[in-house]
């Protein structure tokens, strides 16, 4: 019966992680060159999907004072 290759596995997680790393390097370095002001709008943007449930009239999830 044949082994399993893990080493391949291993190998081809380890190529997953550094083109991971190498991404976010690159969204960094985007962002640095846009300048800080415009930095704070690829946040503001994400968080707009957030704020879509409460436009919708749903009630936020807020523990009540006991």
């Amino acid at each position: 019966m044949a082994k399993p290759n893990y080493s391949g596995e291993k190998r081809r997680k380890e190529l997953e992680k550094q083109k991971k790393k190498e991404e976010k390097k690159r969204r960094k370095l985007e962002n640095a060159a846009r300048g800080p002001d415009d930095a704070s709008t690829d946040a503001d943007e994400a968080g707009e999907a957030g704020d879509a449930s409460a436009d919708a009239g749903e009630q936020p999830a807020v523990p009540s004072p006991s």
